[in-house]
């Protein structure tokens, strides 16, 4: 492993960058998006709720790779061309709103009734309430899940060695083919990875433990 450091230092670290650009990037994305459709869900609106239930079960039942290469080589052919990183990002984004939506839907359920109808009692809009009242409580309950679905994104960023997003997976399938240290190599990149995850997992419990 310090061998493959200190040959291939540079390119791990722009895959390492590549690698948490691209996380960074989905999970705002997929938080914001996953918590849009959940209040969807729970929208008075018939349609509202349907929409929301039509996209998380499209996304959340089509496996990752099949949804960044629809985006990496369908998509180009009728509307524009996007390299891997754009492709597997907005795959990854996707895929991981669809299961953010239900946790926090989950999150929702689990707040009192009671606050809600309080809220609407008083005057707020369905969408105030939810803004004002309901979420803030909600996050409280899914941080555990959701700290698993953003350890889950980092790793299942590595999609992007398939469509040359060139990120650390696919950084360690160039350093293994070129010097034929596979067992270094890839020993590697799964040290990297925890590099990553680690620290998410920690701050999520700590996240946990001190909203209590």
């Amino acid at each position: 492993m310090i061998s493959i450091f200190q040959n291939y230092g540079g390119t791990l670290l722009y895959g390492l960058g590549q690698t948490l650009l691209c996380s960074l990037i989905a999970l705002v994305l997929s938080l914001i998006i996953g918590t849009f459709f959940a209040l969807l869900e729970e929208s008075p609106s018939k349609l509202a709720r349907g929409i929301a239930r039509v996209y998380i079960e499209i996304f959340r039942n089509i496996p990752l790779l099949v949804i960044t290469m629809f985006f990496f080589v369908v998509f180009p052919l009728y509307i524009v061309k996007m390299n891997g990183f754009t492709a597997g990002t907005i795959g990854l984004t996707l895929y991981t709103s669809s299961f953010i939506a239900e946790t926090v839907r989950a999150g929702i359920k689990s707040v009192d009734p009671g606050q809600m109808e309080g809220a609407r009692a008083n005057g707020l809009s369905f969408w105030q309430s939810m803004r004002y009242i309901v979420l803030p409580q909600a996050f409280r309950y899914v941080i555990p899940p959701l700290g698993n679905q953003f350890v889950n994104l980092v790793k299942n960023s590595s999609t992007l060695a398939f469509v040359g997003g060139f990120d650390l997976m696919y950084q360690g399938n160039v350093i293994a083919s070129s010097s034929l240290q596979t067992i270094a190599a890839y020993s590697t990149i799964g040290v990297l990875y925890l590099v990553i995850t680690l620290p998410i997992s920690y701050y999520m419990r700590y996240l946990e433990k001190r909203l209590a």
